[in-house]
Protein backbone atom coordinates (compact mmCIF):
# COMPACT_ATOMS: atom_id res chain seq x y z
CA UNK A 1 0.00 0.00 0.00
CA UNK A 2 2.69 2.59 0.91
CA UNK A 3 4.28 1.69 -2.48
CA UNK A 4 1.01 2.21 -4.42
CA UNK A 5 0.61 5.64 -2.56
CA UNK A 6 4.26 6.38 -2.93
CA UNK A 7 4.08 5.58 -7.18
CA UNK A 8 0.78 7.84 -6.68
CA UNK A 9 2.43 10.86 -6.13
CA UNK A 10 5.27 10.07 -8.32
CA UNK A 11 3.19 9.72 -10.77
CA UNK A 12 0.59 12.98 -10.18
CA UNK A 13 4.27 14.85 -9.50
CA UNK A 14 5.53 13.95 -13.04
CA UNK A 15 2.24 15.04 -15.25
CA UNK A 16 2.40 18.33 -12.75
CA UNK A 17 5.83 19.57 -14.00
CA UNK A 18 5.05 18.46 -17.52
CA UNK A 19 1.72 20.42 -17.05
CA UNK A 20 4.28 23.67 -15.91
CA UNK A 21 5.84 22.66 -18.96
CA UNK A 22 3.35 22.72 -20.93
CA UNK A 23 2.01 26.21 -19.74
CA UNK A 24 4.88 27.64 -20.04
CA UNK A 25 5.45 27.13 -23.70
CA UNK A 26 2.26 28.75 -24.07
CA UNK A 27 -0.29 25.70 -24.06
CA UNK A 28 -3.48 26.12 -24.12
CA UNK A 29 -4.91 26.68 -20.02
CA UNK A 30 -8.36 25.53 -20.48
CA UNK A 31 -7.44 22.59 -22.53
CA UNK A 32 -4.45 21.46 -20.44
CA UNK A 33 -6.68 21.73 -17.30
CA UNK A 34 -9.41 19.48 -18.52
CA UNK A 35 -6.53 17.07 -19.73
CA UNK A 36 -5.33 17.05 -15.93
CA UNK A 37 -8.33 16.66 -14.70
CA UNK A 38 -8.73 13.42 -16.49
CA UNK A 39 -5.07 12.20 -16.30
CA UNK A 40 -5.24 13.08 -12.51
CA UNK A 41 -8.80 11.10 -12.06
CA UNK A 42 -7.00 8.13 -13.27
CA UNK A 43 -3.43 7.88 -11.66
CA UNK A 44 -5.40 8.96 -8.08
CA UNK A 45 -7.37 5.76 -9.13
CA UNK A 46 -10.55 7.28 -8.48
CA UNK A 47 -13.73 5.00 -9.65
CA UNK A 48 -14.98 6.26 -12.72
CA UNK A 49 -18.61 6.96 -11.77
CA UNK A 50 -16.74 9.16 -8.62
CA UNK A 51 -14.75 10.94 -10.71
CA UNK A 52 -17.87 11.83 -13.59
CA UNK A 53 -20.28 13.05 -10.89
CA UNK A 54 -17.25 14.80 -8.56
CA UNK A 55 -14.80 15.74 -10.68
CA UNK A 56 -16.67 17.02 -13.93
CA UNK A 57 -20.26 17.43 -12.91
CA UNK A 58 -20.39 18.85 -9.51
CA UNK A 59 -17.66 21.31 -9.90
CA UNK A 60 -19.22 22.94 -13.04
CA UNK A 61 -22.48 23.33 -11.19
CA UNK A 62 -21.06 24.59 -8.08
CA UNK A 63 -18.94 27.40 -9.94
CA UNK A 64 -22.25 28.56 -11.39
CA UNK A 65 -22.65 31.41 -8.39
CA UNK A 66 -19.29 32.59 -9.31
CA UNK A 67 -20.22 32.99 -13.01
CA UNK A 68 -22.44 35.52 -12.17
CA UNK A 69 -20.57 37.09 -10.13
CA UNK A 70 -18.15 37.35 -13.18
CA UNK A 71 -21.22 38.20 -15.35
CA UNK A 72 -22.60 41.01 -13.95
CA UNK A 73 -18.94 42.60 -12.46
CA UNK A 74 -18.18 42.68 -16.42
CA UNK A 75 -21.40 44.08 -17.59
CA UNK A 76 -21.13 47.14 -15.01
CA UNK A 77 -17.44 47.98 -16.84
CA UNK A 78 -19.05 47.54 -19.91
CA UNK A 79 -21.52 49.69 -19.04
CA UNK A 80 -18.92 52.47 -17.20
CA UNK A 81 -17.68 52.21 -21.02
CA UNK A 82 -20.10 52.68 -23.18
CA UNK A 83 -22.34 55.18 -21.04
CA UNK A 84 -18.98 57.69 -21.42
CA UNK A 85 -18.76 57.66 -17.68
CA UNK A 86 -14.71 55.85 -17.70
CA UNK A 87 -13.79 57.88 -20.47
CA UNK A 88 -15.15 61.27 -19.26
CA UNK A 89 -13.07 60.31 -15.76
CA UNK A 90 -9.92 59.55 -18.35
CA UNK A 91 -10.70 62.91 -19.87
CA UNK A 92 -10.94 64.68 -16.65
CA UNK A 93 -7.32 64.75 -15.88
CA UNK A 94 -5.84 65.76 -18.67
CA UNK A 95 -7.25 69.60 -17.31
CA UNK A 96 -4.60 69.50 -15.40
CA UNK A 97 -1.79 72.13 -16.43
CA UNK A 98 0.88 71.06 -18.60
CA UNK A 99 2.70 73.14 -16.83
CA UNK A 100 2.58 70.84 -14.16
CA UNK A 101 2.78 67.10 -16.10
CA UNK A 102 4.10 65.17 -12.83
CA UNK A 103 0.62 65.54 -10.96
CA UNK A 104 -0.98 64.86 -14.37
CA UNK A 105 0.46 61.45 -14.43
CA UNK A 106 -0.07 60.56 -10.69
CA UNK A 107 -3.59 61.96 -11.45
CA UNK A 108 -3.98 59.56 -14.36
CA UNK A 109 -2.18 56.89 -12.29
CA UNK A 110 -5.08 57.70 -9.84
CA UNK A 111 -7.81 57.51 -11.84
CA UNK A 112 -6.83 54.58 -13.30
CA UNK A 113 -6.43 52.96 -10.16
CA UNK A 114 -10.29 54.47 -9.03
CA UNK A 115 -11.91 53.09 -12.72
CA UNK A 116 -10.52 49.44 -12.16
CA UNK A 117 -12.03 49.15 -8.77
CA UNK A 118 -15.12 47.31 -10.13
CA UNK A 119 -14.78 47.82 -13.88
CA UNK A 120 -13.01 44.30 -15.18
CA UNK A 121 -11.64 42.84 -18.85
CA UNK A 122 -9.60 43.40 -21.53
CA UNK A 123 -12.08 44.96 -23.31
CA UNK A 124 -12.50 48.15 -20.79
CA UNK A 125 -8.68 48.17 -20.33
CA UNK A 126 -8.77 48.98 -24.18
CA UNK A 127 -11.10 51.45 -24.16
CA UNK A 128 -9.72 53.26 -21.28
CA UNK A 129 -6.18 52.84 -22.72
CA UNK A 130 -6.36 54.66 -26.12
CA UNK A 131 -7.77 57.66 -23.49
CA UNK A 132 -5.22 58.05 -21.23
CA UNK A 133 -2.35 56.69 -22.76
CA UNK A 134 -2.15 59.44 -25.34
CA UNK A 135 -3.14 61.88 -22.95
CA UNK A 136 0.23 60.75 -20.43
CA UNK A 137 2.03 60.96 -23.57
CA UNK A 138 0.96 64.51 -24.41
CA UNK A 139 1.86 65.78 -20.79
CA UNK A 140 5.29 64.13 -22.38
CA UNK A 141 5.91 61.06 -20.00
CA UNK A 142 8.09 58.40 -22.66
CA UNK A 143 6.04 55.93 -23.92
CA UNK A 144 7.80 52.60 -21.98
CA UNK A 145 7.00 54.45 -19.01
CA UNK A 146 4.02 55.31 -19.75
CA UNK A 147 2.83 51.84 -20.11
CA UNK A 148 4.41 50.38 -16.72
CA UNK A 149 2.84 53.26 -15.19
CA UNK A 150 -0.74 52.18 -16.68
CA UNK A 151 -0.04 48.44 -16.17
CA UNK A 152 0.66 49.15 -12.97
CA UNK A 153 -2.28 51.16 -12.00
CA UNK A 154 -5.18 48.71 -13.33
CA UNK A 155 -3.14 46.06 -11.26
CA UNK A 156 -3.41 48.07 -7.89
CA UNK A 157 -7.32 47.91 -7.42
CA UNK A 158 -7.26 44.08 -8.61
CA UNK A 159 -7.28 43.06 -4.67
CA UNK A 160 -10.57 44.59 -3.82
CA UNK A 161 -11.86 43.91 -8.00
CA UNK A 162 -14.56 41.32 -7.02
CA UNK A 163 -14.87 40.06 -10.40
CA UNK A 164 -11.21 38.79 -10.03
CA UNK A 165 -11.38 38.04 -6.76
CA UNK A 166 -14.16 35.66 -7.50
CA UNK A 167 -12.15 34.31 -10.11
CA UNK A 168 -9.02 33.32 -7.46
CA UNK A 169 -11.91 32.32 -5.37
CA UNK A 170 -12.02 29.11 -7.65
CA UNK A 171 -9.33 27.56 -6.05
CA UNK A 172 -9.80 28.89 -2.30
CA UNK A 173 -13.67 28.55 -1.49
CA UNK A 174 -14.01 29.02 1.54
CA UNK A 175 -12.43 32.23 1.44
CA UNK A 176 -14.57 35.37 1.77
CA UNK A 177 -14.96 38.77 0.43
CA UNK A 178 -15.63 40.27 4.16
CA UNK A 179 -14.83 43.21 5.60
CA UNK A 180 -11.75 41.92 6.75
CA UNK A 181 -10.47 41.24 3.78
CA UNK A 182 -11.51 44.31 1.99
CA UNK A 183 -10.01 46.08 4.82
CA UNK A 184 -6.27 44.08 3.91
CA UNK A 185 -7.33 44.63 0.24
CA UNK A 186 -7.51 48.40 0.58
CA UNK A 187 -4.21 48.97 2.42
CA UNK A 188 -2.66 46.43 -0.54
CA UNK A 189 -3.65 48.59 -3.37
CA UNK A 190 -3.04 51.60 -1.29
CA UNK A 191 0.68 50.28 -1.56
CA UNK A 192 0.86 49.18 -5.03
CA UNK A 193 -0.76 53.02 -5.86
CA UNK A 194 1.87 54.56 -3.67
CA UNK A 195 4.76 52.37 -5.39
CA UNK A 196 3.68 53.93 -8.49
CA UNK A 197 3.28 57.35 -7.65
CA UNK A 198 7.12 57.31 -6.19
CA UNK A 199 8.01 55.43 -9.18
CA UNK A 200 6.84 58.63 -11.15
CA UNK A 201 8.79 60.67 -8.94
CA UNK A 202 11.88 59.30 -9.12
CA UNK A 203 11.91 59.07 -13.31
CA UNK A 204 10.31 62.40 -13.30
CA UNK A 205 13.30 63.57 -15.26
CA UNK A 206 12.15 61.40 -18.08
CA UNK A 207 8.80 63.46 -18.40
CA UNK A 208 9.82 65.71 -21.65
CA UNK A 209 6.90 68.01 -22.78
CA UNK A 210 9.01 68.16 -26.02
CA UNK A 211 8.56 64.97 -27.32
CA UNK A 212 4.84 64.51 -26.59
CA UNK A 213 4.41 65.24 -30.92
CA UNK A 214 6.99 62.56 -31.33
CA UNK A 215 5.46 59.44 -29.61
CA UNK A 216 1.93 60.34 -30.29
CA UNK A 217 2.81 59.81 -33.53
CA UNK A 218 4.43 56.83 -32.82
CA UNK A 219 1.24 55.78 -31.59
CA UNK A 220 -1.26 57.42 -34.59
CA UNK A 221 -3.20 58.37 -31.01
CA UNK A 222 -6.55 60.21 -31.97
CA UNK A 223 -8.53 62.79 -31.46
CA UNK A 224 -11.93 62.33 -28.41
CA UNK A 225 -15.29 63.70 -28.58
CA UNK A 226 -14.29 66.51 -25.87
CA UNK A 227 -18.09 67.26 -25.61
CA UNK A 228 -19.32 64.08 -25.35
CA UNK A 229 -17.46 63.41 -22.08
CA UNK A 230 -18.55 67.02 -21.52
CA UNK A 231 -21.96 65.78 -21.26
CA UNK A 232 -21.61 63.26 -18.55
CA UNK A 233 -22.63 64.86 -15.12
CA UNK A 234 -19.80 65.01 -12.62
CA UNK A 235 -22.17 63.25 -10.13
CA UNK A 236 -21.75 59.90 -12.18
CA UNK A 237 -17.67 60.06 -11.47
CA UNK A 238 -18.42 58.66 -8.41
CA UNK A 239 -20.10 55.42 -9.55
CA UNK A 240 -17.02 53.24 -10.07
CA UNK A 241 -16.77 53.08 -6.29
CA UNK A 242 -20.51 52.60 -5.58
CA UNK A 243 -20.16 48.82 -5.67
CA UNK A 244 -16.99 48.55 -3.12
CA UNK A 245 -19.11 51.65 -0.97
CA UNK A 246 -22.58 49.28 -0.58
CA UNK A 247 -20.83 46.08 0.07
CA UNK A 248 -18.45 48.19 3.06
CA UNK A 249 -21.46 50.03 4.40
CA UNK A 250 -24.36 47.88 4.03
CA UNK A 251 -23.36 44.44 3.47
CA UNK A 252 -24.54 44.18 0.32
CA UNK A 253 -23.83 41.12 -1.76
CA UNK A 254 -21.81 41.95 -5.01
CA UNK A 255 -24.84 41.28 -7.82
CA UNK A 256 -27.14 44.05 -6.05
CA UNK A 257 -24.55 46.40 -5.32
CA UNK A 258 -23.38 46.45 -8.98
CA UNK A 259 -27.21 46.06 -10.62
CA UNK A 260 -27.98 49.14 -8.78
CA UNK A 261 -24.55 50.91 -9.85
CA UNK A 262 -25.11 50.27 -13.33
CA UNK A 263 -28.77 51.17 -13.13
CA UNK A 264 -27.72 54.49 -11.88
CA UNK A 265 -25.25 55.05 -14.39
CA UNK A 266 -27.36 54.27 -17.13
CA UNK A 267 -29.95 56.43 -15.75
CA UNK A 268 -27.73 59.62 -14.60
CA UNK A 269 -25.68 59.37 -18.56
CA UNK A 270 -29.48 60.23 -19.55
CA UNK A 271 -29.54 56.21 -21.41
CA UNK A 272 -33.03 55.97 -19.69
CA UNK A 273 -34.81 58.56 -20.97
CA UNK A 274 -36.75 56.38 -23.32
CA UNK A 275 -37.64 52.66 -22.69
CA UNK A 276 -36.27 51.63 -25.99
CA UNK A 277 -33.29 53.33 -25.65
CA UNK A 278 -32.74 52.19 -21.75
CA UNK A 279 -33.52 48.53 -23.44
CA UNK A 280 -31.12 48.83 -26.28
CA UNK A 281 -28.52 50.50 -24.16
CA UNK A 282 -29.03 47.24 -21.79
CA UNK A 283 -28.90 44.48 -24.07
CA UNK A 284 -25.86 45.65 -26.27
CA UNK A 285 -23.66 45.94 -23.00
CA UNK A 286 -24.71 42.95 -21.98
CA UNK A 287 -23.92 40.71 -25.24
CA UNK A 288 -20.77 42.80 -25.14
CA UNK A 289 -19.95 41.95 -21.42
CA UNK A 290 -20.89 38.33 -21.68
CA UNK A 291 -18.88 38.03 -24.83
CA UNK A 292 -15.53 39.62 -23.29
CA UNK A 293 -16.07 36.32 -21.15
CA UNK A 294 -16.95 33.91 -22.95
CA UNK A 295 -13.72 32.46 -23.12
CA UNK A 296 -13.10 32.93 -19.01
CA UNK A 297 -15.99 31.33 -18.33
CA UNK A 298 -14.85 27.73 -20.21
CA UNK A 299 -11.48 28.01 -18.58
CA UNK A 300 -12.86 28.51 -14.98
CA UNK A 301 -15.22 25.48 -15.52
CA UNK A 302 -11.92 23.47 -16.69
CA UNK A 303 -10.03 25.12 -13.61
CA UNK A 304 -13.08 23.82 -11.13
CA UNK A 305 -12.61 20.04 -12.76
CA UNK A 306 -9.10 20.07 -12.30
CA UNK A 307 -9.34 21.66 -8.71
CA UNK A 308 -11.94 18.88 -7.68
CA UNK A 309 -9.18 16.25 -8.67
CA UNK A 310 -6.47 17.83 -7.54
CA UNK A 311 -8.24 17.90 -4.10
CA UNK A 312 -9.24 14.24 -4.10
CA UNK A 313 -5.76 13.30 -4.51
CA UNK A 314 -4.42 16.22 -2.36
CA UNK A 315 -3.58 13.24 0.55
CA UNK A 316 -0.71 11.85 -1.67
CA UNK A 317 0.80 15.04 -1.32
CA UNK A 318 -0.15 16.02 2.13
CA UNK A 319 3.26 14.11 3.33
CA UNK A 320 5.74 15.94 1.12
CA UNK A 321 4.15 19.68 1.73
CA UNK A 322 4.64 18.72 5.87
CA UNK A 323 8.10 18.03 4.57
CA UNK A 324 9.22 20.82 2.64
CA UNK A 325 6.81 23.98 3.95
CA UNK A 326 7.64 26.31 6.54
CA UNK A 327 4.84 25.65 9.37
CA UNK A 328 5.52 29.38 10.05
CA UNK A 329 2.99 31.89 8.42
CA UNK A 330 5.47 34.68 8.52
CA UNK A 331 8.41 32.37 7.02
CA UNK A 332 6.18 31.18 4.19
CA UNK A 333 4.74 34.73 3.36
CA UNK A 334 8.28 36.03 3.26
CA UNK A 335 9.22 33.12 0.86
CA UNK A 336 6.03 34.41 -1.53
CA UNK A 337 6.95 37.59 -1.66
CA UNK A 338 10.87 37.21 -2.60
CA UNK A 339 9.51 34.16 -5.07
CA UNK A 340 7.17 36.55 -6.42
CA UNK A 341 8.83 36.88 -9.76
CA UNK A 342 8.07 33.16 -10.45
CA UNK A 343 4.69 34.38 -10.98
CA UNK A 344 6.08 35.87 -14.40
CA UNK A 345 5.65 33.95 -17.69
CA UNK A 346 2.22 32.33 -16.27
CA UNK A 347 4.93 30.45 -13.49
CA UNK A 348 4.74 28.28 -10.59
CA UNK A 349 3.19 31.25 -8.20
CA UNK A 350 0.77 32.32 -11.05
CA UNK A 351 -2.81 30.89 -10.14
CA UNK A 352 -3.52 31.34 -13.86
CA UNK A 353 -0.37 30.14 -14.99
CA UNK A 354 1.40 27.12 -13.87
CA UNK A 355 0.80 28.34 -10.00
CA UNK A 356 -3.07 26.95 -10.53
CA UNK A 357 -1.98 22.95 -9.51
CA UNK A 358 0.61 24.54 -6.58
CA UNK A 359 -2.82 26.54 -5.65
CA UNK A 360 -5.17 23.41 -5.62
CA UNK A 361 -3.01 20.92 -4.35
CA UNK A 362 -2.04 23.81 -1.37
CA UNK A 363 -5.68 24.06 -0.91
CA UNK A 364 -6.31 20.58 -0.60
CA UNK A 365 -3.93 19.25 1.74
CA UNK A 366 -5.51 21.30 4.53
CA UNK A 367 -2.52 22.58 6.37
CA UNK A 368 -3.35 25.93 6.16
CA UNK A 369 -6.52 28.21 5.44
CA UNK A 370 -7.95 29.54 2.70
CA UNK A 371 -8.22 32.57 4.13
CA UNK A 372 -4.90 32.91 4.76
CA UNK A 373 -3.63 30.90 1.03
CA UNK A 374 -5.97 33.48 -1.22
CA UNK A 375 -4.08 36.49 -0.57
CA UNK A 376 -0.85 34.70 -0.22
CA UNK A 377 -1.09 33.38 -3.69
CA UNK A 378 -2.94 36.70 -4.85
CA UNK A 379 0.12 39.23 -4.23
CA UNK A 380 2.42 37.37 -6.54
CA UNK A 381 -0.35 36.58 -9.19
CA UNK A 382 -1.25 40.65 -9.48
CA UNK A 383 2.27 41.23 -9.52
CA UNK A 384 2.10 39.46 -13.06
CA UNK A 385 -1.14 41.06 -13.79
CA UNK A 386 0.68 44.38 -13.04
CA UNK A 387 3.96 43.43 -15.51
CA UNK A 388 3.89 40.05 -17.15
CA UNK A 389 4.02 40.35 -20.88
CA UNK A 390 1.48 36.96 -21.02
CA UNK A 391 -1.21 39.28 -19.45
CA UNK A 392 -3.78 40.04 -22.31
CA UNK A 393 -4.20 43.73 -21.91
CA UNK A 394 -0.18 43.97 -20.69
CA UNK A 395 0.38 42.24 -24.81
CA UNK A 396 -2.42 45.03 -26.08
CA UNK A 397 -0.76 47.81 -24.04
CA UNK A 398 3.03 46.89 -25.48
CA UNK A 399 1.32 46.73 -29.00
CA UNK A 400 -0.61 49.96 -28.96
CA UNK A 401 2.29 51.91 -27.49
CA UNK A 402 4.95 50.55 -29.70
CA UNK A 403 6.77 49.35 -26.69
CA UNK A 404 9.84 46.44 -26.29
CA UNK A 405 8.69 43.88 -23.30
CA UNK A 406 12.69 44.54 -21.46
CA UNK A 407 11.72 48.12 -21.52
CA UNK A 408 8.25 47.55 -20.32
CA UNK A 409 9.62 44.83 -17.65
CA UNK A 410 12.52 46.91 -16.39
CA UNK A 411 10.74 49.45 -15.29
CA UNK A 412 7.45 47.28 -13.64
CA UNK A 413 9.34 44.22 -12.26
CA UNK A 414 11.41 45.81 -9.49
CA UNK A 415 8.63 47.84 -8.48
CA UNK A 416 5.93 45.22 -8.77
CA UNK A 417 8.93 42.36 -6.32
CA UNK A 418 8.37 45.42 -3.40
CA UNK A 419 4.90 45.73 -3.39
CA UNK A 420 4.98 42.12 -3.56
CA UNK A 421 7.60 41.35 -0.33
CA UNK A 422 5.75 44.20 1.38
CA UNK A 423 2.02 42.99 0.66
CA UNK A 424 3.23 39.35 1.66
CA UNK A 425 3.90 41.06 5.14
CA UNK A 426 0.37 42.57 5.23
CA UNK A 427 -0.62 38.55 4.34
CA UNK A 428 1.07 37.90 7.58
CA UNK A 429 -0.20 40.41 9.51
CA UNK A 430 -4.25 40.42 8.60
CA UNK A 431 -4.40 36.39 8.25
CA UNK A 432 -1.05 35.16 10.27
Amino acid sequence: MVMSSTLIAALLLITFVLFIVYILKGGNLMIGFFVMAIVWSIIGLIPFNVAIQKVFAEPATNYAPTIIYIVFGSWFGRVLVSSGIAPAISEATNKVSSKQPLLAAMLIALVTSFIFVSAYGVGSVIAIGVILLPIMLSIGVPRDLATAVFSMSIGAPMYINVVLYNQIKGFFPKATYDAHYLKFGMIAMVVQIMAVIIFLFLFRKKIDPNNAEKNLEAIGAGVHDEKAMDRIPKIAYIIPIVPVLMNMLFQWDAIPALTLASLIAILLTGHMKSYKGFVDFMNDTIKQAVSDIAGLVMFLMALAMFTSAASMNAEQFKPLFEAILPESHLVLALALGILAPLALFRGPVHVWGAGAATAAVLSGTGLFTDAFLLPLLYVPTLMAVSVDITQSWNVWALDYMKVQSKDFMKYGVPVMWIVSIINELLVFKFFG
